[in-house]
């Protein structure tokens, strides 16, 4: 039988395996040494080799998203606004749940107007036939007083083979922001929020996970972790 080839088409309803693993500057020069000559990097990254996430998270009035991701509560999702390389040309709205240990991502785009308002904490007017993830984005803010609470930004080293839909990312220089109204400028006031050389590695896929990229992500001492990038970058702001 013919491994199964990742479809595009049905990404949006995909719950996957996510597992995030504290590594490193030394064992990520590792990782990449290895994976560079498995698998091919994504198409989107630069001539560096990654690209620029910035994301915008929000929360409720009583921090909800906040205490929940601090208890490890199961179901529960959370909301964000996420441009790559400081571009406002392409704004993406996302909602991810996480569901008995696996995670799924919803999307849609924003417009620079929409992203705009909802930057101030304002409710954009939406017709009926609007994305489900931002229909419901707006019922929250209305019901829940959901607002823009933080900045997170880092560059992504990614990973990516279509067999069961596998992306190995690693996230460095991950920082936080406190100026929600300079979440679309190109530099904006930002602290690091893990010590020095403290990185972030990511193995996600769908069904199963391929023997030989196993082997290559496993190092000696290395165990997942539930780390929030949102959850880490609240707590240095309170």
């Amino acid at each position: 039988m013919e491994p199964k080839v990742f479809d595009p088409s049905l990404a949006e309803n995909q719950y996957r395996h996510e597992f995030k693993y504290l590594v490193s500057y030394g064992q990520l020069k590792i990782l990449e040494t290895r994976l560079k000559g498995l698998i091919p990097l994504d198409t989107h990254v630069a001539q560096t080799g990654s690209y620029n996430i910035r994301s915008l998270y929000f929360d409720d009035y009583y921090d909800s998203y906040l205490k929940e991701n601090e208890s490890g509560t199961d179901p529960r999702e959370k909301f964000r606004i996420r441009i790559y390389n400081h571009d406002s040309s392409r704004i993406r709205l996302e909602q991810k749940k996480k569901v008995r240990g696996k995670t799924q991502k919803l999307s849609c785009s924003l417009s620079l107007e929409q992203c705009q308002l909802l930057m101030q904490g304002e409710i954009p007017e939406i017709k009926a036939d609007a994305p489900a993830v931002l229909i419901k984005l707006v019922l929250l803010m209305k019901t829940r007083l959901l607002r823009p609470k933080v900045i997170i930004e880092y560059e992504r080293i990614p990973y990516i083979y279509p067999y069961g839909n596998v992306r190995i990312t690693m996230d460095e220089h991950i920082k936080s922001a406190k100026r929600i109204d300079l979440f679309l400028e190109e530099q904006i006031p930002l602290r690091p929020i893990l010590p020095a050389g403290q990185h972030i590695l990511e193995v996600k896929y769908d069904e199963y996970l391929p023997d030989f990229i196993y082997r290559a992500v496993s190092l000696p001492h290395l165990r997942p972790t539930a780390f929030s990038k949102y959850y880490l970058g609240r707590r240095y702001h309170l």
